[in-house]
């Protein structure tokens, strides 16, 4: 640790410490991210825990009372998530302590992160920058309309190990990093479609068990009927089920596939980077882009 920065931190009559996230119980997190309304399970937490660093801050007998996390993608990238502060220090620095903290200890300098309304100005204030909203629809999904036929040498199959490096090299200019790493524990517990023209994929998409469901995303492709074509059959699988999908589209045909399959946008957040060169990919002229989040904290 920077020995700059406080280990404690003195809020009202009690003192709060730094401690490493991994060394805290899954329970006492999943009561963290319960009490400002997350639907994170164990699970979902341990994947997490997997992937990324982080740290929490612990009152005098033992209780979280935030969390930071940080997950490396790359040289010099990385994405933050789960900063989470309990109701009763919301107004008393811990925010800014467990985030200070964190972008110290990634040793980024390009940073990503997702943004409630209420922690704009604080991560204003430390040099991030918004970017673009990202709209939560959620719901229980009804089934789509079927899909046209494909065009002839298009091909819309489940992707299993060997496409994993295909997958990779497809997303990362789309994501703006190389996330390796992170593709390949999501390709371990996700149902994934590719979409490929003879020997060049066009699309992927994944789908797994998430909070109250299931989620969809990554969802990566090059062009609006591309990015349908690889998240229809996730919304088929589990129609009547609970659905969610995280995207920066609130208007045009992939926007319009989520509304007419019964989700609604339930929270919007705002992509916010510490500079240009944090952002996704553009998506110009077909190459790939972003068109449904991992999650708020991967990106």
């Amino acid at each position: 640790m920077d020995s700059e920065l406080p280990g404690t931190l003195n809020v009202d009559n009690f003192e709060m410490r730094f401690a490493d996230i991994s060394s805290v119980e899954i329970s006492k997190l999943q009561a963290l991210s319960i009490s400002v309304g997350w639907p994170h399970r164990a699970a979902d937490w341990q994947h997490l825990l997997d992937i990324g660093k982080g740290y929490v801050a612990l009152d005098e007998i033992g209780r979280v009372g935030a969390s930071g996390m940080w997950f490396p993608h790359g040289d010099g990238f990385a994405t933050f998530g789960m900063l989470i502060t309990s109701p009763r220090l919301q107004t008393n620095g811990a925010a800014r302590w467990l985030m200070n903290r964190i972008m110290t200890d990634s040793g980024r300098n390009r940073i990503r992160l997702n943004s409630t309304r209420e922690a704009q100005r604080l991560y204003a204030s430390l040099g991030l920058k918004p970017t673009q909203t990202v709209y939560q629809y959620q719901g229980t999904a009804i089934a789509p309309m079927a899909l046209p036929s494909l065009e002839k040498g298009l091909v819309l199959r489940r992707l299993d190990r060997g496409d994993l490096d295909t997958v990779i090299a497809f997303d990362a200019p789309a994501f703006g990093a190389d996330r390796s790493l992170h593709l390949l524990r999501l390709f371990e517990s996700s149902i994934c479609y590719g979409l490929y023209q003879r020997e060049r994929m066009r699309a992927f998409s994944m789908r797994r068990r998430f909070g109250r469901g299931h989620v969809v995303g990554p969802v990566v492709a090059g062009n609006d009927e591309d990015a349908i074509t690889v998240t229809h059959p996730h919304i088929a699988a589990h129609a009547d089920g609970f659905l969610r999908v995280d995207t920066h589209f609130d208007s045009g045909p992939f926007a319009a596939l989520i509304q007419q399959s019964g989700l609604s946008i339930c929270a919007t957040l705002t992509t916010m980077v510490t500079e240009e060169v944090a952002g996704y990919g553009a998506g110009q002229n077909g190459s790939p882009r972003v068109y449904a989040l991992a999650s708020h904290s991967l990106g």
